[in-house]
């Protein structure tokens, strides 16, 4: 435990145990805290991880093969790119970059994650890789960057405070949408989940003209490349984003430097 996490005490004659008791209760409290963050997403999860289900089966997939993609990937937006593709024949080269280049964001998530969560164990960074999902790292780098601040175990504790709610209602309703699979009507359609996903995700992070920029061209460009085949639009309108966003932050920092 670290000591960070710990609020001066005075001494006494316990020694260190009421320090250890308010230790512990920090990092319950954090978990408890990471936990309700991210209750409001159950309204996006439980439909979003049920489509997936019905869509997996309609694609040809048995429950063990659903459950296993769900269960290893635990990646909704590659998930479906993966989906989609394979129904459309796509070579299995093609489906693998397609899906790699969805979850590069990961990757940016990971880098972002370092300040707050590097001074883990090994085993513990393995397994919030592991659990790395849109709406877990959305609520934990905005609590990581409020008052009042959490200290280094209480920073892991609520980051899987939300992962034990999020990971097991994807577990559990992406079995429920494979057994019913072609059951469910068509009247019942959750494609809607999806986009309103990444809305509520994406907006409250949009908080600079590069990051507003980088949205908007990967917008437009996974319109104007949609024509592409096997979705590789997604892969040239992220590149572009990337590029936008970088090419705008050096503007800024130029116009900053040559500010009187």
């Amino acid at each position: 435990m670290s000591r960070t996490d710990l609020a001066p005490l005075p001494p006494g004659p316990g020694g260190d145990a009421p320090r250890a008791e308010a230790a512990a209760t920090g990092v319950r409290a954090a978990f408890i805290e990471g936990f309700w963050a991210c209750a409001p997403f159950i309204l996006i999860i439980v439909p979003f991880s049920l489509l997936f289900g019905v869509v997996a089966r309609e694609a040809g997939l048995d429950i063990l093969q659903a459950m296993a993609m769900s269960v290893l990937v635990i990646a909704g937006a590659s998930q479906f790119t993966a989906l989609a593709l394979l129904q459309d024949q796509a070579p299995v080269f093609i489906v693998l970059l397609t899906s790699l280049a969805v979850n590069l964001r990961m990757a940016m998530y990971s880098a972002a994650l370092v300040p707050h969560l590097g001074h883990a164990s090994r085993g513990v960074r393995a397994a919030v890789a592991y659990l790395m999902v849109d709406q877990a790292f959305a609520v934990a780098i905005r609590r990581y960057e409020q008052d009042p601040p959490l200290g280094p175990s209480a920073r892991v504790a609520f980051y899987f405070g939300g992962m034990s709610l999020i990971a097991p209602l994807w577990y559990a309703f992406t079995l429920i949408g494979a057994v019913i699979g072609r059951a469910m009507p068509a009247a019942l359609s959750l494609d809607f989940a999806v986009p309103v996903c990444f809305i509520a995700l994406l907006a409250p992070l949009l908080r600079t003209g590069p990051h507003i920029l980088a949205a908007l061209v990967s917008a437009l460009g996974a319109i104007a490349f949609a024509w592409v085949p096997w979705s590789l639009g997604i892969i040239i309108a992220a590149l572009l984003a990337m590029i936008a966003g970088r090419r705008c932050e050096l503007w800024l920092a130029r116009r900053e430097r040559a500010a009187p």
